[in-house]
C-alpha cells in the first residue's frame, strides 16, 4: 500500500516492553517516507532514533527500567497510580513540544493515556499498538469488574477514578476511565493470535493481530552455542523483576550438573553475580544477553513469560517453562501451558528438580515439537511489520 508522506506521532512510555514491540513498525513507516516523531524519556532517545524517527522528549516520574522492581509497589491500586500521576504532568510537556508541530495520526502504546488526549484535541485518528492481550467480547464483566470490585470499595480506589474522571472531562473526553484505558477505537496487536486468550471474542473490526515485529537485530550482538554443547537453556526473566538470586541458583542447580547442557543464564542489572556462588563451567552468567540470538539456537526457554518473550519461544519454536513474575505474565504462562508447549511453574514452585523433571519432559517430547511448529507455522501468515504499516497507512486521513 502507498499513502502520501505524513507526520505520525508515536507516544510511550520508559519500558523495554513497551518500547520494543513498536520499534520495527515505526522504522517501517520512516522507511516509506513517513516524518515520525516518537514522544519518549529521555533514557529511550538513541534507541528511538535508530529508527529513524525524531524523538520528542518528556520527562517521567514512573519508575525506570533501572530502578528495584519494588518501585511498583505489590497492589493493584500500587500499579495503576502512578500511571495516571505521569500521565496528568506529562500532558503539558507533550503539549508544548508539539505545538505548531500536530501530527495527522497518533501512534499509541496501551501505557500512554497523554496520546490518547491529544489525539482527541488535535481531531485526528489514534491508533493503539497493544504489546500484550487485548480486551475480548466479555472482558469487562469477567476480568476487568471483579479484579476492580474491592479496590472500588475503598476510600482510595474511588479517590484514583474521581482523579482519573475529573482529568478526562478536563480535556473534553465523557469516557469511563475503564473503558478508555482497555477498549480504543482502533487497535493494531503487536502479539500472535495463539497468545490471546478468549482470542474468538475479540473484535477483529476494532483489534487486528499482526504477529511480532521482530526486524533484524544484528546491531544487539550475536552469540554462539558451545560446540560441544548437546542441549543449550536459556533463563530470562526479562528487563523488570530480574531480582531473584534464590530462583537464579535453583537453576544453576537445575541445569549446571547435567551432562552435556549448558546453561545461558540472564541475571538482569539487580543481581550480582556473585550471589551465585560457584557455578559449574556449562553456566553461563549475563546481565544481559542478545535474546532471540540465544533462542534461534536453544532447546528449551525458562522465561517470565511477557508478551516479547512468549512470542520469541513461539516463533523460534523453543519449549518453555514458564515462571510469571507480574501482570500480564501470569495469563501468557497459562496460555502457553494450554497450548501445550510449556509448563507453568510459579516462582515458589520452581525448584531445582521441578525445572529439571519439566525441562527433561519438554524438550524430547515430540508432540511439543508438533505444536510449536505448527503455532510457528500461523505466526509466519499474520504479516507482522509490514501489515501493521499497512494498517497505519489505510488509517490516515484521506487515505
Amino acid at each position: 500500500m502507498t499513502s502520501r508522506p505524513a507526520h505520525i506521532a508515536m507516544f510511550s512510555i520508559a519500558a523495554h516492553g513497551h518500547v520494543n514491540p513498536s520499534l520495527e513498525v515505526i522504522r517501517e513507516l520512516v522507511a516509506r517516507g513517513h516524518r515520525v516523531t516518537y514522544a519518549i524519556p529521555p533514557l529511550f532517545a538513541d534507541k528511538v532514533a535508530e529508527t529513524g524517527a525524531e524523538p520528542k522528549l518528556w520527562n517521567s516520574t514512573l519508575p525506570g527500567p533501572d530502578d528495584d522492581p519494588a518501585a511498583w509497589g505489590t497492589t493493584l491500586l500500587d500499579n495503576v497510580e502512578p500511571f495516571l500521576a505521569d500521565a496528568v504532568q506529562a500532558l503539558p510537556q507533550l503539549i508544548e513540544a508539539y505545538e505548531g508541530d500536530e501530527p495527522d495520526l497518533v501512534l499509541h502504546d496501551i501505557t500512554a493515556y497523554p496520546a490518547m488526549v491529544l489525539a482527541h484535541r488535535w481531531g485526528v485518528p489514534a491508533i493503539s499498538l497493544s504489546p500484550n492481550l487485548v480486551a475480548w467480547e466479555g472482558a469487562q464483566e469477567e476480568v476487568t469488574e471483579p479484579m476492580w470490585a474491592e479496590p472500588k470499595r475503598t476510600e482510595r480506589g474511588q479517590a484514583y477514578y474521581a482523579r482519573f474522571r475529573a482529568w478526562l472531562e478536563e480535556n473534553g473526553i465523557t469516557r469511563d476511565p475503564d473503558t478508555f484505558v482497555g477498549h480504543p477505537d482502533r487497535s493494531i496487536v503487536l502479539i500472535p493470535k495463539a497468545l490471546q486468550p478468549n482470542a474468538d471474542r475479540v473484535d477483529e473490526s476494532r483489534y487486528t493481530f499482526v504477529g511480532a515485529c521482530q526486524g533484524d537485530r544484528a546491531a544487539q550482538g550475536d552469540w554462539q552455542r558451545p560446540a560441544d554443547a548437546e542441549k543449550v537453556v536459556l533463563v530470562s526473566l526479562g528487563s523488570s523483576f530480574t531480582k531473584r538470586p534464590a530462583f537464579y541458583r535453583e537453576c544453576v542447580r537445575a541445569f549446571g550438573e547435567l551432562p552435556g547442557w549448558h546453561l545461558v543464564l540472564q541475571v538482569g542489572k539487580h543481581v550480582d553475580p556473585a550471589e551465585l556462588g560457584d557455578v559449574p563451567e556449562g553456566v553461563e552468567v549475563r546481565s544481559w544477553v542478545p535474546q532471540l540470538a540465544v533462542l534461534r539456537q536453544a532447546d528449551l526457554f525458562v522465561t517470565h513469560a511477557g508478551a516479547g518473550g512468549s512470542q520469541e519461544g513461539l516463533a523460534t519454536a523453543t519449549p518453555m517453562i514458564a515462571v510469571p513474575q507480574a501482570v500480564d505474565q501470569f495469563g501468557n504462562a497459562d496460555m502457553l501451558q494450554g497450548l501445550g508447549v510449556a509448563r507453568r511453574l510459579d516462582t515458589e514452585e520452581a525448584t531445582a528438580e521441578a525445572l529439571r523433571e519439566a525441562a527433561l519432559a519438554l524438550v524430547d517430547d515430540p508432540e511439543v515439537a508438533r505444536k510449536l511448529k505448527e503455532i510457528q507455522a500461523g505466526m509466519a501468515h499474520e504479516g507482522g511489520t509490514r501489515r501493521a504499516a499497512d494498517l497505519i497507512e489505510a488509517e490516515l486521513p484521506g487515505a
